[in-house]
Protein backbone atom coordinates (compact mmCIF):
# COMPACT_ATOMS: atom_id res chain seq x y z
CA UNK A 1 0.00 0.00 0.00
CA UNK A 2 1.42 3.65 -0.86
CA UNK A 3 2.92 5.33 1.66
CA UNK A 4 3.51 2.67 4.18
CA UNK A 5 6.83 1.06 4.75
CA UNK A 6 7.17 -2.48 4.69
CA UNK A 7 7.59 -2.85 8.15
CA UNK A 8 4.81 -0.89 8.80
CA UNK A 9 2.64 -2.83 6.83
CA UNK A 10 3.75 -6.25 8.13
CA UNK A 11 3.19 -4.86 11.55
CA UNK A 12 -0.25 -4.03 10.49
CA UNK A 13 -0.88 -7.55 8.93
CA UNK A 14 0.07 -8.89 12.20
CA UNK A 15 -2.45 -6.42 14.04
CA UNK A 16 -4.93 -8.29 11.68
CA UNK A 17 -3.72 -11.79 12.15
CA UNK A 18 -4.08 -11.30 16.11
CA UNK A 19 -7.91 -10.07 15.86
CA UNK A 20 -8.19 -13.13 13.76
CA UNK A 21 -6.21 -15.64 16.50
CA UNK A 22 -8.50 -13.79 19.20
CA UNK A 23 -11.74 -14.60 16.94
CA UNK A 24 -10.89 -17.87 16.93
CA UNK A 25 -10.42 -18.66 20.52
CA UNK A 26 -13.55 -16.76 21.01
CA UNK A 27 -15.29 -19.40 19.01
CA UNK A 28 -16.11 -17.05 16.11
CA UNK A 29 -14.39 -19.32 13.57
CA UNK A 30 -14.99 -22.86 15.69
CA UNK A 31 -17.88 -24.69 17.25
CA UNK A 32 -18.33 -24.56 20.86
CA UNK A 33 -15.88 -27.56 21.52
CA UNK A 34 -13.47 -24.92 20.40
CA UNK A 35 -14.67 -22.48 22.97
CA UNK A 36 -14.34 -24.43 25.82
CA UNK A 37 -10.81 -25.29 24.78
CA UNK A 38 -8.85 -23.10 22.86
CA UNK A 39 -6.04 -23.93 20.80
CA UNK A 40 -3.38 -23.40 23.48
CA UNK A 41 -0.66 -22.45 20.43
CA UNK A 42 -3.12 -20.10 18.76
CA UNK A 43 -3.14 -18.42 22.07
CA UNK A 44 0.50 -18.30 23.20
CA UNK A 45 0.59 -17.19 18.97
CA UNK A 46 -1.43 -14.22 19.61
CA UNK A 47 -0.45 -13.55 23.49
CA UNK A 48 3.22 -12.96 21.77
CA UNK A 49 1.90 -11.19 18.54
CA UNK A 50 0.33 -8.53 20.82
CA UNK A 51 2.88 -7.98 23.30
CA UNK A 52 5.67 -7.11 20.12
CA UNK A 53 3.09 -4.96 18.82
CA UNK A 54 3.69 -1.92 21.26
CA UNK A 55 7.21 -2.58 20.86
CA UNK A 56 7.23 -2.22 16.95
CA UNK A 57 4.69 0.55 17.16
CA UNK A 58 6.80 2.60 19.20
CA UNK A 59 9.85 1.68 17.60
CA UNK A 60 7.99 2.90 14.19
CA UNK A 61 7.54 6.13 16.26
CA UNK A 62 4.08 6.63 15.46
CA UNK A 63 1.73 9.05 17.20
CA UNK A 64 1.13 8.10 20.98
CA UNK A 65 -2.38 9.12 20.13
CA UNK A 66 -2.42 7.01 17.00
CA UNK A 67 -0.64 3.84 18.65
CA UNK A 68 -3.62 4.08 21.22
CA UNK A 69 -6.58 4.50 18.60
CA UNK A 70 -5.24 1.45 16.45
CA UNK A 71 -4.75 -0.84 19.75
CA UNK A 72 -8.75 0.30 20.50
CA UNK A 73 -9.80 -0.37 17.23
CA UNK A 74 -7.55 -3.64 17.01
CA UNK A 75 -9.54 -4.66 20.78
CA UNK A 76 -12.96 -3.95 18.98
CA UNK A 77 -12.03 -6.30 16.12
CA UNK A 78 -11.04 -9.19 18.52
CA UNK A 79 -14.10 -8.97 20.42
CA UNK A 80 -16.38 -9.47 17.21
CA UNK A 81 -17.87 -6.26 17.57
CA UNK A 82 -20.27 -5.91 14.41
CA UNK A 83 -19.20 -4.51 11.38
CA UNK A 84 -21.62 -1.26 12.05
CA UNK A 85 -20.56 -0.19 15.58
CA UNK A 86 -16.60 -1.31 14.34
CA UNK A 87 -17.22 1.71 11.53
CA UNK A 88 -18.61 4.19 13.87
CA UNK A 89 -15.67 3.36 16.13
CA UNK A 90 -13.13 3.91 13.60
CA UNK A 91 -14.75 6.80 11.62
CA UNK A 92 -14.20 8.58 15.71
CA UNK A 93 -10.91 7.41 15.84
CA UNK A 94 -9.75 8.37 12.46
CA UNK A 95 -11.74 12.16 12.65
CA UNK A 96 -10.04 12.22 16.45
CA UNK A 97 -6.43 11.54 15.65
CA UNK A 98 -5.98 13.52 12.63
CA UNK A 99 -8.11 16.70 14.01
CA UNK A 100 -10.15 16.48 10.89
CA UNK A 101 -14.17 18.16 11.19
CA UNK A 102 -15.66 14.78 9.39
CA UNK A 103 -15.45 11.64 8.54
CA UNK A 104 -17.43 8.83 6.88
CA UNK A 105 -16.69 5.25 5.65
CA UNK A 106 -18.57 4.38 2.32
CA UNK A 107 -19.17 0.83 0.50
CA UNK A 108 -19.34 0.45 -2.95
CA UNK A 109 -22.61 -0.90 -4.49
CA UNK A 110 -22.74 -3.09 -7.25
CA UNK A 111 -24.18 -0.59 -9.36
CA UNK A 112 -21.32 1.75 -9.12
CA UNK A 113 -22.68 4.13 -6.33
CA UNK A 114 -21.68 3.85 -2.83
CA UNK A 115 -23.67 3.56 0.71
CA UNK A 116 -22.85 5.68 3.32
CA UNK A 117 -22.08 2.67 6.58
CA UNK A 118 -20.42 5.13 9.35
CA UNK A 119 -20.75 9.53 9.36
CA UNK A 120 -19.32 11.34 12.22
CA UNK A 121 -18.57 15.09 12.45
CA UNK A 122 -19.92 17.70 10.61
CA UNK A 123 -20.93 15.75 8.23
CA UNK A 124 -23.88 13.26 10.04
CA UNK A 125 -26.74 15.19 8.75
CA UNK A 126 -25.90 16.24 5.43
CA UNK A 127 -24.38 12.68 4.70
CA UNK A 128 -26.60 10.30 6.67
CA UNK A 129 -25.96 6.42 7.17
CA UNK A 130 -27.89 4.44 4.57
CA UNK A 131 -27.27 7.30 2.34
CA UNK A 132 -26.38 6.53 -1.40
CA UNK A 133 -23.89 8.91 -3.43
CA UNK A 134 -22.51 9.17 -7.24
CA UNK A 135 -19.39 10.37 -6.77
CA UNK A 136 -17.62 12.61 -9.50
CA UNK A 137 -14.24 13.66 -10.22
CA UNK A 138 -12.37 15.48 -8.75
CA UNK A 139 -13.63 14.72 -5.71
CA UNK A 140 -11.02 12.41 -3.63
CA UNK A 141 -13.73 9.68 -3.07
CA UNK A 142 -14.38 9.00 -6.62
CA UNK A 143 -11.07 8.58 -7.25
CA UNK A 144 -10.20 6.05 -4.56
CA UNK A 145 -13.02 4.12 -6.17
CA UNK A 146 -12.17 4.00 -9.79
CA UNK A 147 -8.28 3.51 -8.95
CA UNK A 148 -8.00 1.83 -5.21
CA UNK A 149 -5.64 4.52 -4.83
CA UNK A 150 -5.39 7.11 -1.78
CA UNK A 151 -6.47 10.62 -3.03
CA UNK A 152 -7.02 14.11 -2.02
CA UNK A 153 -8.61 16.94 -2.87
CA UNK A 154 -6.98 20.38 -1.60
CA UNK A 155 -10.13 22.63 -3.13
CA UNK A 156 -13.55 21.43 -2.83
CA UNK A 157 -14.53 24.37 -5.03
CA UNK A 158 -13.40 22.62 -8.06
CA UNK A 159 -15.68 19.44 -7.37
CA UNK A 160 -19.34 19.35 -8.75
CA UNK A 161 -22.68 17.05 -7.85
CA UNK A 162 -24.96 16.69 -4.55
CA UNK A 163 -22.29 15.05 -2.39
CA UNK A 164 -19.64 18.25 -3.27
CA UNK A 165 -22.79 20.91 -2.94
CA UNK A 166 -23.58 18.83 0.42
CA UNK A 167 -20.29 19.05 1.72
CA UNK A 168 -19.61 22.75 0.82
CA UNK A 169 -22.47 23.66 2.78
CA UNK A 170 -20.75 21.90 5.90
CA UNK A 171 -17.56 24.59 5.04
CA UNK A 172 -15.54 21.93 4.13
CA UNK A 173 -12.76 23.23 1.89
CA UNK A 174 -10.42 20.16 1.38
CA UNK A 175 -10.69 16.12 2.03
CA UNK A 176 -8.88 12.83 1.40
CA UNK A 177 -9.98 9.15 1.01
CA UNK A 178 -8.12 5.74 1.12
CA UNK A 179 -9.28 2.70 0.01
CA UNK A 180 -10.58 -0.20 2.17
CA UNK A 181 -9.67 -3.51 0.22
CA UNK A 182 -11.22 -6.94 1.61
CA UNK A 183 -9.24 -10.21 0.56
CA UNK A 184 -7.77 -8.60 -2.43
CA UNK A 185 -11.00 -6.25 -3.76
CA UNK A 186 -12.38 -2.92 -3.00
CA UNK A 187 -14.74 -2.77 -0.88
CA UNK A 188 -15.31 0.81 -0.41
CA UNK A 189 -12.85 4.10 0.90
CA UNK A 190 -12.88 5.91 4.54
CA UNK A 191 -12.68 9.71 3.58
CA UNK A 192 -12.29 12.69 6.09
CA UNK A 193 -12.78 16.01 5.31
CA UNK A 194 -11.46 19.85 7.42
CA UNK A 195 -12.23 23.34 7.14
CA UNK A 196 -8.57 23.91 7.04
CA UNK A 197 -7.34 25.03 3.81
CA UNK A 198 -4.71 21.96 3.74
CA UNK A 199 -4.72 18.28 5.20
CA UNK A 200 -1.05 17.40 6.66
CA UNK A 201 0.74 15.45 4.18
CA UNK A 202 1.02 12.40 5.67
CA UNK A 203 -2.99 12.02 6.27
CA UNK A 204 -3.65 9.22 3.58
CA UNK A 205 -0.25 7.39 4.95
CA UNK A 206 -2.33 7.87 8.45
CA UNK A 207 -5.53 6.88 7.14
CA UNK A 208 -4.04 3.83 5.56
CA UNK A 209 -2.81 1.97 8.92
CA UNK A 210 -6.72 1.85 9.80
CA UNK A 211 -8.28 0.74 6.53
CA UNK A 212 -5.76 -2.22 6.56
CA UNK A 213 -7.69 -2.94 9.88
CA UNK A 214 -10.97 -1.91 8.58
CA UNK A 215 -10.63 -4.53 5.77
CA UNK A 216 -9.74 -7.44 8.37
CA UNK A 217 -12.57 -6.24 9.93
CA UNK A 218 -15.08 -6.97 7.45
CA UNK A 219 -13.12 -9.99 6.19
CA UNK A 220 -13.47 -11.70 9.65
CA UNK A 221 -17.33 -10.23 9.99
CA UNK A 222 -17.83 -11.91 6.53
CA UNK A 223 -16.46 -14.98 7.49
CA UNK A 224 -18.55 -15.23 10.78
CA UNK A 225 -21.83 -14.24 9.17
CA UNK A 226 -20.81 -17.11 6.48
CA UNK A 227 -20.31 -19.38 9.35
CA UNK A 228 -23.08 -18.26 11.11
CA UNK A 229 -25.37 -18.20 8.02
CA UNK A 230 -24.26 -22.15 7.26
CA UNK A 231 -24.82 -23.26 10.77
CA UNK A 232 -28.62 -21.89 10.57
CA UNK A 233 -28.94 -23.22 7.14
CA UNK A 234 -27.67 -27.19 8.37
CA UNK A 235 -29.79 -26.63 11.66
CA UNK A 236 -32.90 -26.25 9.96
CA UNK A 237 -32.10 -29.08 7.38
CA UNK A 238 -31.70 -31.37 10.25
CA UNK A 239 -34.63 -30.34 11.45
CA UNK A 240 -36.74 -30.61 8.73
CA UNK A 241 -34.97 -34.16 7.63
CA UNK A 242 -35.93 -35.38 11.77
CA UNK A 243 -39.37 -34.78 11.31
CA UNK A 244 -39.62 -36.66 7.85
CA UNK A 245 -37.52 -39.61 9.57
CA UNK A 246 -40.20 -39.91 12.29
CA UNK A 247 -42.88 -40.15 9.03
CA UNK A 248 -44.65 -36.89 9.82
CA UNK A 249 -47.27 -36.18 7.51
CA UNK A 250 -46.11 -34.17 4.64
CA UNK A 251 -49.44 -31.52 5.51
CA UNK A 252 -47.23 -31.15 8.79
CA UNK A 253 -43.95 -31.16 7.02
CA UNK A 254 -44.79 -27.76 4.57
CA UNK A 255 -45.77 -25.53 6.72
CA UNK A 256 -42.51 -26.49 8.96
CA UNK A 257 -40.26 -25.89 5.44
CA UNK A 258 -41.75 -22.76 4.68
CA UNK A 259 -41.26 -21.15 7.96
CA UNK A 260 -37.82 -22.71 8.10
CA UNK A 261 -37.13 -21.26 4.41
CA UNK A 262 -38.24 -17.99 5.64
CA UNK A 263 -36.20 -17.78 8.46
CA UNK A 264 -33.13 -18.88 6.74
CA UNK A 265 -33.32 -16.73 4.26
CA UNK A 266 -35.06 -13.95 5.57
CA UNK A 267 -37.83 -13.84 3.58
CA UNK A 268 -41.14 -11.90 3.94
CA UNK A 269 -43.38 -14.54 2.70
CA UNK A 270 -42.79 -18.31 1.29
CA UNK A 271 -45.32 -20.23 -0.20
CA UNK A 272 -45.73 -23.84 -1.04
CA UNK A 273 -48.39 -25.28 -4.55
CA UNK A 274 -48.93 -28.15 -5.50
CA UNK A 275 -49.16 -28.47 -9.83
CA UNK A 276 -52.70 -29.66 -10.97
CA UNK A 277 -53.27 -31.87 -13.25
CA UNK A 278 -55.31 -28.74 -15.30
CA UNK A 279 -52.28 -27.10 -15.25
CA UNK A 280 -53.50 -24.67 -12.08
CA UNK A 281 -51.46 -24.44 -8.90
CA UNK A 282 -52.95 -25.10 -5.25
CA UNK A 283 -51.51 -23.45 -2.06
CA UNK A 284 -50.88 -26.15 -0.01
CA UNK A 285 -48.64 -23.57 2.99
CA UNK A 286 -47.84 -20.00 2.94
CA UNK A 287 -46.48 -18.10 5.70
CA UNK A 288 -45.53 -14.57 6.31
CA UNK A 289 -47.42 -11.67 6.57
CA UNK A 290 -51.21 -11.52 5.98
CA UNK A 291 -50.71 -14.95 4.83
CA UNK A 292 -54.68 -15.02 5.01
CA UNK A 293 -54.68 -13.15 1.42
CA UNK A 294 -53.05 -15.94 -0.19
CA UNK A 295 -55.37 -19.02 1.48
CA UNK A 296 -54.53 -23.09 2.42
CA UNK A 297 -56.60 -24.22 -0.33
CA UNK A 298 -57.08 -21.65 -3.01
CA UNK A 299 -56.21 -22.45 -6.90
CA UNK A 300 -54.71 -19.99 -8.86
CA UNK A 301 -53.65 -20.19 -13.09
CA UNK A 302 -49.97 -18.18 -12.09
CA UNK A 303 -49.00 -16.89 -15.41
CA UNK A 304 -45.35 -15.56 -16.00
CA UNK A 305 -42.91 -13.49 -15.48
CA UNK A 306 -43.72 -14.69 -11.91
CA UNK A 307 -40.95 -17.00 -10.32
CA UNK A 308 -43.65 -19.29 -9.33
CA UNK A 309 -44.62 -19.59 -12.45
CA UNK A 310 -41.76 -19.85 -15.09
CA UNK A 311 -40.73 -22.95 -12.41
CA UNK A 312 -44.05 -24.49 -12.75
CA UNK A 313 -43.60 -24.46 -16.76
CA UNK A 314 -40.28 -25.41 -16.99
CA UNK A 315 -39.16 -27.53 -13.91
CA UNK A 316 -36.03 -25.15 -13.39
CA UNK A 317 -35.52 -22.44 -10.58
CA UNK A 318 -36.91 -18.92 -11.73
CA UNK A 319 -36.61 -15.66 -10.23
CA UNK A 320 -38.12 -12.40 -10.87
CA UNK A 321 -36.44 -9.24 -9.28
CA UNK A 322 -39.04 -6.56 -10.41
CA UNK A 323 -42.75 -7.10 -9.89
CA UNK A 324 -44.03 -4.18 -11.10
CA UNK A 325 -43.94 -6.51 -14.59
CA UNK A 326 -46.20 -9.25 -13.10
CA UNK A 327 -49.79 -9.65 -13.94
CA UNK A 328 -53.03 -11.85 -13.47
CA UNK A 329 -55.11 -11.99 -10.00
CA UNK A 330 -52.35 -13.96 -8.34
CA UNK A 331 -49.32 -11.47 -9.13
CA UNK A 332 -51.79 -8.67 -8.34
CA UNK A 333 -52.77 -10.03 -4.84
CA UNK A 334 -49.15 -10.19 -4.22
CA UNK A 335 -47.94 -7.13 -5.48
CA UNK A 336 -50.61 -5.59 -3.09
CA UNK A 337 -48.59 -7.15 -0.20
CA UNK A 338 -45.74 -5.09 -1.08
CA UNK A 339 -43.50 -7.93 -2.66
CA UNK A 340 -40.69 -6.78 -4.79
CA UNK A 341 -38.89 -9.71 -5.61
CA UNK A 342 -39.24 -13.25 -5.70
CA UNK A 343 -37.78 -16.70 -6.31
CA UNK A 344 -39.40 -20.20 -7.27
CA UNK A 345 -37.58 -24.03 -7.06
CA UNK A 346 -39.57 -26.56 -8.22
CA UNK A 347 -40.47 -29.75 -6.80
CA UNK A 348 -39.39 -33.16 -8.02
CA UNK A 349 -40.79 -36.54 -6.89
CA UNK A 350 -39.31 -39.47 -8.34
CA UNK A 351 -38.15 -37.24 -11.16
CA UNK A 352 -41.81 -36.14 -12.07
CA UNK A 353 -42.73 -32.21 -11.33
CA UNK A 354 -45.05 -32.17 -8.50
CA UNK A 355 -45.46 -28.01 -7.48
CA UNK A 356 -42.64 -25.87 -6.00
CA UNK A 357 -41.79 -22.87 -3.35
CA UNK A 358 -41.18 -19.90 -3.52
CA UNK A 359 -39.92 -17.09 -1.53
CA UNK A 360 -41.03 -12.82 -1.67
CA UNK A 361 -39.33 -10.07 -0.32
CA UNK A 362 -40.31 -6.53 -0.08
CA UNK A 363 -36.47 -5.02 0.20
CA UNK A 364 -35.49 -5.28 -3.50
CA UNK A 365 -33.16 -7.99 -5.21
CA UNK A 366 -33.34 -11.34 -2.78
CA UNK A 367 -29.34 -12.51 -2.78
CA UNK A 368 -27.92 -14.60 -5.76
CA UNK A 369 -27.96 -17.54 -4.24
CA UNK A 370 -31.43 -17.94 -3.10
CA UNK A 371 -32.18 -20.76 -5.66
CA UNK A 372 -28.90 -22.80 -4.75
CA UNK A 373 -30.03 -22.62 -1.13
CA UNK A 374 -33.47 -23.54 -1.26
CA UNK A 375 -32.88 -26.27 -3.46
CA UNK A 376 -31.41 -28.41 -0.50
CA UNK A 377 -35.05 -27.80 0.59
CA UNK A 378 -37.14 -28.82 -2.14
CA UNK A 379 -35.43 -32.34 -2.34
CA UNK A 380 -36.32 -33.02 1.27
CA UNK A 381 -39.74 -32.08 0.69
CA UNK A 382 -39.45 -34.30 -2.36
CA UNK A 383 -38.27 -37.48 -0.19
CA UNK A 384 -40.98 -36.71 2.32
CA UNK A 385 -44.27 -36.99 -0.36
CA UNK A 386 -42.46 -39.53 -2.15
CA UNK A 387 -42.08 -41.55 1.34
CA UNK A 388 -46.05 -40.49 2.47
CA UNK A 389 -47.13 -41.58 -0.92
CA UNK A 390 -45.57 -44.67 -0.21
CA UNK A 391 -46.37 -45.11 2.84
CA UNK A 392 -49.72 -44.72 1.56
CA UNK A 393 -49.47 -47.11 -1.15
CA UNK A 394 -48.67 -49.45 1.95
CA UNK A 395 -51.23 -49.01 4.14
CA UNK A 396 -53.55 -48.58 1.30
CA UNK A 397 -52.59 -52.09 -0.06
CA UNK A 398 -52.64 -53.74 3.26
CA UNK A 399 -55.84 -52.36 4.12
CA UNK A 400 -57.52 -54.01 1.08
CA UNK A 401 -55.43 -57.21 2.08
CA UNK A 402 -57.40 -57.52 5.49
CA UNK A 403 -60.39 -56.58 4.06
CA UNK A 404 -60.13 -59.09 1.05
CA UNK A 405 -59.41 -61.92 4.14
CA UNK A 406 -62.62 -60.17 5.97
CA UNK A 407 -64.51 -60.71 2.63
CA UNK A 408 -63.07 -64.29 2.21
CA UNK A 409 -64.29 -64.98 5.77
CA UNK A 410 -67.25 -63.95 5.17
CA UNK A 411 -68.45 -65.59 2.07
CA UNK A 412 -66.66 -68.96 3.64
CA UNK A 413 -69.33 -68.50 6.71
CA UNK A 414 -72.36 -67.42 4.42
CA UNK A 415 -71.17 -70.90 2.17
CA UNK A 416 -70.93 -73.21 4.80
CA UNK A 417 -74.06 -72.15 6.88
CA UNK A 418 -76.44 -71.81 3.39
CA UNK A 419 -74.44 -74.94 1.68
CA UNK A 420 -72.49 -77.41 3.87
CA UNK A 421 -74.31 -77.12 7.00
CA UNK A 422 -77.37 -77.00 5.14
CA UNK A 423 -76.72 -80.71 3.36
CA UNK A 424 -74.99 -82.24 6.31
CA UNK A 425 -78.22 -81.59 8.41
CA UNK A 426 -80.51 -82.61 5.77
CA UNK A 427 -78.47 -86.13 5.72
CA UNK A 428 -79.06 -86.01 9.19
CA UNK A 429 -83.36 -85.96 9.15
CA UNK A 430 -82.83 -88.67 6.11
CA UNK A 431 -81.08 -91.06 8.53
CA UNK A 432 -83.11 -90.51 11.34
CA UNK A 433 -86.29 -91.07 8.48
CA UNK A 434 -84.94 -94.05 7.46
CA UNK A 435 -84.45 -95.22 11.42
CA UNK A 436 -88.07 -94.82 12.09
CA UNK A 437 -88.90 -96.65 8.86
CA UNK A 438 -86.79 -99.70 9.25
CA UNK A 439 -88.29 -102.86 10.74
CA UNK A 440 -88.19 -103.47 14.36
CA UNK A 441 -86.07 -106.82 14.41
CA UNK A 442 -83.36 -104.72 12.47
CA UNK A 443 -82.43 -102.96 15.68
CA UNK A 444 -78.47 -103.53 14.82
CA UNK A 445 -79.10 -101.70 11.95
CA UNK A 446 -81.15 -99.01 13.81
CA UNK A 447 -78.69 -98.37 16.45
CA UNK A 448 -76.31 -97.97 13.66
CA UNK A 449 -78.42 -95.48 12.14
CA UNK A 450 -78.84 -93.93 15.10
CA UNK A 451 -74.74 -93.53 16.14
CA UNK A 452 -74.00 -91.96 12.47
CA UNK A 453 -76.89 -89.47 13.15
CA UNK A 454 -75.35 -88.46 15.94
CA UNK A 455 -72.25 -88.79 14.33
CA UNK A 456 -73.56 -85.89 12.17
CA UNK A 457 -74.79 -83.69 14.76
CA UNK A 458 -71.61 -83.25 16.31
CA UNK A 459 -69.92 -82.79 12.72
CA UNK A 460 -72.75 -79.77 12.32
CA UNK A 461 -71.77 -78.29 15.73
CA UNK A 462 -68.19 -78.49 15.06
CA UNK A 463 -68.99 -76.94 11.74
CA UNK A 464 -71.09 -73.89 13.49
CA UNK A 465 -68.49 -73.29 15.71
CA UNK A 466 -65.62 -73.15 12.90
CA UNK A 467 -68.07 -70.95 10.87
CA UNK A 468 -68.79 -68.71 14.24
CA UNK A 469 -64.82 -68.70 14.64
CA UNK A 470 -64.21 -67.24 10.26
CA UNK A 471 -66.47 -64.35 10.62
CA UNK A 472 -69.76 -64.27 12.93
CA UNK A 473 -73.01 -63.80 11.86
CA UNK A 474 -74.07 -61.53 14.89
CA UNK A 475 -71.21 -59.23 13.88
CA UNK A 476 -72.62 -58.13 10.83
CA UNK A 477 -76.41 -58.50 12.10
CA UNK A 478 -76.02 -57.03 14.93
CA UNK A 479 -73.04 -54.88 15.20
CA UNK A 480 -69.82 -55.21 17.61
CA UNK A 481 -71.14 -54.85 21.26
CA UNK A 482 -73.68 -57.97 20.48
CA UNK A 483 -70.65 -60.00 18.66
CA UNK A 484 -68.32 -58.89 22.00
CA UNK A 485 -70.87 -60.56 24.27
CA UNK A 486 -71.04 -63.80 22.81
CA UNK A 487 -67.60 -63.88 22.49
CA UNK A 488 -67.22 -63.31 26.17
CA UNK A 489 -69.75 -65.81 26.99
CA UNK A 490 -68.11 -68.28 24.98
CA UNK A 491 -64.75 -67.89 26.15
CA UNK A 492 -63.18 -70.47 28.28
CA UNK A 493 -62.34 -67.75 31.09
CA UNK A 494 -64.39 -65.15 33.10
CA UNK A 495 -64.53 -61.82 30.97
CA UNK A 496 -65.87 -58.32 32.33
CA UNK A 497 -67.15 -56.42 29.57
CA UNK A 498 -67.28 -53.06 29.77
CA UNK A 499 -68.99 -51.54 26.59
CA UNK A 500 -69.38 -47.42 26.33
CA UNK A 501 -70.96 -47.18 23.13
CA UNK A 502 -73.26 -49.35 20.76
CA UNK A 503 -72.47 -47.26 17.45
CA UNK A 504 -71.70 -49.28 14.59
CA UNK A 505 -69.17 -48.47 12.62
CA UNK A 506 -67.29 -49.91 9.20
CA UNK A 507 -67.23 -53.18 8.54
CA UNK A 508 -63.32 -53.12 8.59
CA UNK A 509 -63.11 -51.60 11.70
CA UNK A 510 -65.88 -53.86 13.51
CA UNK A 511 -64.14 -56.63 12.07
CA UNK A 512 -60.58 -55.64 13.25
CA UNK A 513 -62.06 -54.90 16.95
CA UNK A 514 -63.44 -58.33 17.32
CA UNK A 515 -60.83 -60.42 16.30
CA UNK A 516 -58.17 -58.18 18.34
CA UNK A 517 -60.24 -59.00 21.31
CA UNK A 518 -61.23 -62.29 20.20
CA UNK A 519 -57.33 -62.83 19.24
CA UNK A 520 -56.42 -61.18 22.85
CA UNK A 521 -58.73 -63.65 24.76
CA UNK A 522 -57.49 -66.87 22.94
CA UNK A 523 -53.57 -65.77 23.58
CA UNK A 524 -54.99 -65.07 27.52
CA UNK A 525 -56.40 -68.62 27.49
CA UNK A 526 -53.50 -70.37 26.11
CA UNK A 527 -50.38 -68.53 27.28
CA UNK A 528 -51.19 -66.48 30.86
CA UNK A 529 -52.46 -68.76 33.66
CA UNK A 530 -55.18 -65.65 33.77
CA UNK A 531 -58.46 -65.95 36.17
CA UNK A 532 -59.88 -63.75 34.33
CA UNK A 533 -59.69 -60.85 31.59
CA UNK A 534 -61.38 -57.24 31.01
CA UNK A 535 -62.53 -55.68 27.35
CA UNK A 536 -63.44 -51.68 27.74
CA UNK A 537 -64.66 -50.02 24.49
CA UNK A 538 -65.45 -46.45 23.77
CA UNK A 539 -64.80 -43.68 21.22
CA UNK A 540 -62.94 -40.73 21.79
CA UNK A 541 -63.44 -38.19 18.75
CA UNK A 542 -62.78 -39.92 15.46
CA UNK A 543 -60.53 -43.10 17.35
CA UNK A 544 -62.07 -46.34 18.91
CA UNK A 545 -60.69 -47.32 21.80
CA UNK A 546 -59.91 -50.80 22.90
CA UNK A 547 -58.29 -52.22 26.31
CA UNK A 548 -57.82 -56.07 26.37
CA UNK A 549 -56.45 -56.48 30.38
CA UNK A 550 -56.12 -60.29 32.06
CA UNK A 551 -54.21 -60.87 35.76
CA UNK A 552 -51.93 -63.49 34.42
CA UNK A 553 -48.14 -64.38 34.55
CA UNK A 554 -47.63 -61.31 31.81
CA UNK A 555 -44.33 -61.74 29.60
CA UNK A 556 -45.46 -61.67 26.27
CA UNK A 557 -43.43 -60.34 23.63
CA UNK A 558 -45.13 -58.48 20.49
CA UNK A 559 -42.05 -59.69 18.23
CA UNK A 560 -41.79 -62.92 20.04
CA UNK A 561 -43.72 -64.79 17.40
CA UNK A 562 -46.89 -64.90 19.14
CA UNK A 563 -50.75 -63.76 17.64
CA UNK A 564 -49.69 -60.26 18.83
CA UNK A 565 -47.68 -60.02 15.97
CA UNK A 566 -51.06 -60.54 13.93
CA UNK A 567 -52.39 -58.32 15.84
CA UNK A 568 -50.19 -55.32 15.22
CA UNK A 569 -50.20 -56.28 11.45
CA UNK A 570 -53.84 -55.81 11.58
CA UNK A 571 -54.05 -52.44 13.37
CA UNK A 572 -51.24 -50.81 11.45
CA UNK A 573 -53.07 -51.79 8.05
CA UNK A 574 -55.74 -49.48 9.38
CA UNK A 575 -53.80 -46.84 10.36
CA UNK A 576 -53.73 -47.54 14.05
CA UNK A 577 -51.90 -47.70 16.79
CA UNK A 578 -51.10 -50.91 19.24
CA UNK A 579 -49.35 -50.95 22.76
CA UNK A 580 -49.01 -54.00 24.80
CA UNK A 581 -47.67 -53.74 28.45
CA UNK A 582 -46.48 -57.16 30.18
CA UNK A 583 -44.13 -57.46 32.29
CA UNK A 584 -43.47 -60.82 34.36
CA UNK A 585 -46.00 -61.34 36.78
CA UNK A 586 -47.93 -58.38 36.13
CA UNK A 587 -50.52 -59.64 33.39
CA UNK A 588 -51.02 -58.05 29.88
CA UNK A 589 -52.78 -54.85 28.83
CA UNK A 590 -53.13 -54.27 24.88
CA UNK A 591 -54.29 -50.60 24.34
CA UNK A 592 -55.24 -49.93 20.64
CA UNK A 593 -56.63 -47.12 19.22
CA UNK A 594 -58.41 -47.15 15.57
CA UNK A 595 -58.86 -44.33 13.59
CA UNK A 596 -62.37 -44.73 12.51
CA UNK A 597 -63.82 -44.67 8.62
CA UNK A 598 -66.71 -43.59 7.19
CA UNK A 599 -69.44 -46.62 7.01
Amino acid sequence: MDGLSSEELSLLHDMARVTSMTMSLLGLFGDERSLREPNEHYAAEATRLAQALTERQTKLEWPVDEQVALRRFATLVARGVSPAAVFAAVAEEVGHVLATDGTSIVRVDPDGAATVVATVGALVDEVPVGSRWNFEPPLALAAVLRTGRPARLDDYRQASGAYADAVRLLGIRSGAAAPIVVEGHLWGAIAVGTRREHLPADTEERMARFTELIGAAIANADSREELRVLAEEQAALRRVATLIARGVRPAEVFPAVAQEVRHVLRADATTIVRLDPDGAATVLTRVGDHAEEVPVGSRWNLEPPLALAVALRTGRPARLDDYSQVSGAYGDRVRRLGIRSGVGTPIIVEGQLWGAISVGGRHGRLPADTEQRMADFTELIGTAIANADSRAQLTASRARIVAAADDARRRIERDLHDGTQQRLFALGLELRLAQSMEPMNRSELQTQIGRVAHELDGVIAELREISHGIHPAILSEGGLGPALRTLARRAPLPVELDIRTETRWAPPIEGAAYYIVSEALTNTTKHARASYAHVTVEQHDALLHLSIRDDGMGGADPAGGSGLIGLRDRVQALGGSIEVTSHPGDGTAIVVELPLQPD
